[in-house]
C-alpha cells in the first residue's frame, strides 16, 4: 500500500514469493494491484530479487523489503538522482520501528543489527561504497552488465551473507566512473519485532555479520570489503564508546553503561565473526 499511494506512482509493483506456493496463492487473492511471482531461483533473499527482476520492466528497477514500508516522497526522493549519468544506484535511509520503546541498551552506532540506517552513515545525500538492496534503486542496464544478485549468496533463515554489497561491489567494478550514491530522504520504516530486540539476537547478529564479511572478502578481496567497516570501527565506535562511558560514569546513567558495554561486545562478536569465517 504504501508503494502504491507514491506520487508518482511505480511502473508496477511486483512481489517476488521465495518457494512458498501457499503464500504465492494467498498473496495473488488478496493483493489487488500488484503482481505476484513465484522464484525460480535457489532460496533466499538474492534468487528472490533475481525472478522478480525477470518478471519486470521498466528502466529504473526498486526493491522494498516485505517488513518495511515507504514514507510519502520516497520514490521521487529515491530516483531522483538517476538525472545525473554517473550515479548508478541509489540507497535509502531506513528507520526503525520497535515494538515498544527502543531498548536503552542499544547504541545507535548498531542499528544496522537489526536493518536501519546508523549513526556514523551520512546525514545529507552522498556517494558511498554500497546500499541496502531492502531500500535501493539500480539502473536496469547497471544490474544486467553486473549479472544481478549472486544466486545462493545472501540472506537465508539464520545465515545473513551480505548479497547487496557484494552486488553494489561488481558494480562498481563494472564502471569504475560511476558511483552508488545514499539519500536519506528516501526513507522506509523496518518494522523490529520483539524477537529482534534481544541482547541474544544482538549479539548473534554481529557474529554473523562477521562471517558473512569475510565470505564476502572471499569473492571481492579483503580491502574492497571491509574498507567502510573499518573506518567505522576506527573512526565512529571508539567515540561512541568513549562518549558512552562518559557519560554514564558523570551522570550516573546506567544506560549509557549498558550501550557502552553493548558496542564493545558488538565489535568483538562481529570481529570474532569474521576470523572463524576467514579461518573456516
Amino acid at each position: 500500500a504504501s508503494v502504491l499511494s507514491q506520487s508518482p506512482p511505480p511502473l508496477e509493483l511486483i512481489l517476488a514469493i521465495d518457494h512458498n506456493q501457499g503464500l504465492a496463492e494467498r498473496a495473488r487473492k488478496h493483493l489487488d494491484g500488484v503482481t505476484v511471482v513465484e522464484s525460480t531461483e535457489p532460496r533466499g533473499a538474492s534468487g528472490a530479487r533475481n525472478s522478480g527482476v525477470k518478471n519486470s520492466g521498466g528502466e529504473i528497477l526498486v526493491f522494498l523489503d516485505d517488513d518495511q514500508y515507504a514514507a510519502p516522497g520516497w520514490l521521487r526522493s529515491l530516483c531522483t538522482h538517476f538525472s545525473d549519468p554517473d550515479v548508478l544506484g541509489v540507497g535509502g535511509g531506513i528507520t526503525l520501528a520497535w515494538p515498544q520503546d527502543r531498548p536503552r541498551w542499544f547504541p545507535r552506532e548498531f542499528d544496522w543489527a537489526v536493518g536501519g540506517s546508523y549513526r556514523g552513515m551520512p546525514e545529507v545525500a552522498a556517494p558511498v561504497r554500497n546500499v541496502w538492496s531492502g531500500n535501493m534503486a539500480i539502473r536496469r542496464s547497471t544490474f544486467d552488465t553486473a549479472g544481478g544478485f549472486r544466486p545462493g549468496f545472501g540472506k537465508l533463515e539464520i545465515s545473513s551473507r551480505p548479497e547487496d554489497t557484494d552486488l553494489c561491489l561488481r558494480v562498481l567494478d563494472a564502471f569504475p566512473s560511476g558511483h552508488w550514491q545514499y539519500e536519506p530522504l528516501a526513507e522506509v520504516a523496518h518494522i523490529v519485532p520483539p524477537e529482534r530486540s534481544t541482547r541474544r539476537f544482538f549479539l548473534n547478529r554481529c557474529w554473523s555479520e562477521g562471517r558473512g564479511k569475510a565470505a564476502l572478502a572471499t569473492m571481492n578481496g579483503v580491502d574492497a570489503s571491509t574498507a567502510s567497516e573499518r573506518r567505522y570501527a576506527t573512526r565512529v565506535l571508539p567515540g561512541a564508546f568513549l562518549r558512552e562511558t562518559a557519560r554514564g560514569i558523570c551522570r550516573a546513567d546506567t544506560g549509557a553503561l549498558e550501550r557502552a558495554v553493548a558496542i564493545l561486545l558488538g565489535v568483538l562478536y562481529t570481529a570474532a565473526g569474521f576470523a572463524v569465517g576467514c579461518a573456516f
